[in-house]
């Protein structure tokens, strides 16, 4: 009998402790359950910057480079031989076309030329004997002329004597910048040397010879503007003008040249100078520019996201010119929208945003 009632007891004793287990079992699972809801419940905003479109002008541009040319330019060389005796300019001078940039030493030339008139006066008074009685037919025909042949010559002798004098002084071919002197004082310089004495540069307008490819010819015309952009003047823009347009392809490098005349009325620009060149080819007005770096290209399409009642919403859209750091949205946008330009790269369709650039 009283095993019988330890045997109850142990067994009552065994189900309150399951129960019991079971209840706190439950309650834990209860417990983790709730706080996993309130988890799912709490979901972060992502925090981007937005930006608006507006509306502007925006062209389409073909870039490349260009070395600035001078539009004239002459090497002067000496014409005479003869020591140099003086010197009349320096280098960053301004000349006038036919002033004076140095002498050579003259005594030699003005002495053959001396001794040409000299000649010339002998010959021409014998001449004027002859001619007195070749009239009265008492000398020949030929004596008469060779004579007369005579004073012809000498007369040239007479002329070029003179040109050799003057060429012994040196004179600017055309206006502009000394750019170059070699010549010095005392020096040698024989004719037509291949040694420059001086380089003058005329700089009132210059060139900027470009090189495009060929596929580029139909939309390049006379007249066409461009804008160069020289990082020697502070990154200074500067408007030219399609001057000349090669008729003809290099074959080898597939490109055709293109000759930008570039007004410098105040010699602010400078022969050799670098420049980035941007060739208008059409410009729209008032077209509705979106910042560049706000575009995505998903599965072959360009998309934006903007923000609406604190949701990311992806937009496709067309765009068409771009220039610098904005791009002419041609459809999907009216204008009206905020556009996100930051912390859009890993974003989703309809998530929850934060602005955070006010």
């Amino acid at each position: 009998m009283r095993q019988q009632n330890t045997l109850k007891w142990i067994r009552l004793t065994t189900g309150a402790v399951l129960i019991g287990s079971a209840v706190l079992l439950s309650g834990c699972m209860d417990s983790e359950a709730d706080n996993k809801n309130k988890e799912e419940v709490e979901v972060i905003a992502v925090p981007v910057e937005v930006a608006q479109l507006h509306t502007g002008d925006i062209s389409s541009n073909y870039v490349t480079t260009a070395v600035l040319e001078a539009k004239e330019e002459a090497f002067v060389t000496a014409r005479a031989s003869g020591i140099i005796e003086e010197i009349l300019v320096e280098e960053g001078d301004y000349v006038e076309k036919g002033q004076v940039l140095a002498r050579l030493e003259q005594e030699r030339y003005i002495l053959n030329l001396q001794r040409a008139k000299a000649d010339l006066l002998g010959i021409q008074k014998e001449l004027d004997k002859v001619d007195k009685v070749y009239n009265k037919k008492l000398i020949s025909d030929d004596t008469f002329d060779k004579l007369t042949a005579q004073f012809e010559s000498a007369k040239a002798g007479v002329s070029l004597a003179e040109l050799d004098l003057k060429e012994t002084t040196i004179i600017a071919p055309i206006s502009g910048f000394i750019a170059e002197r070699n010549a010095k004082v005392g020096n040698l310089t024989e004719s037509f040397q291949r040694q420059r004495m001086f380089h003058v540069v005329q700089q009132k307008e210059l060139y900027g010879i470009v090189h495009l490819p060929e596929k580029e010819l139909p939309r390049v015309h006379v007249g066409q503007h461009a804008s160069l952009q020289l990082t020697a003047i502070n990154e200074e823009k500067v408007t030219a003008v399609v001057e000349r347009i090669s008729p003809v392809i290099d074959a080898e490098t597939g490109t055709f040249k293109v000759t930008l005349r570039v007004p410098n009325e105040h010699n602010t620009l400078k022969a050799g100078m670098f420049a980035q060149v941007k060739l208008n080819y059409d410009t729209h007005q008032n077209a509705l520019l979106l910042p560049r770096r706000a575009l995505l290209h998903i599965d072959d399409q360009i998309n934006v996201f903007t923000v609406k009642d604190g949701n990311a919403q992806k937009v496709s859209i067309s765009i068409g010119y771009e220039e610098g750091d904005y791009v002419e949205v041609t459809k999907g946008l009216n204008g009206d929208e905020q556009i996100i330009v930051t912390g859009h790269q890993n974003l989703k369709d309809q998530a929850p945003v934060e602005v955070v650039n006010g």
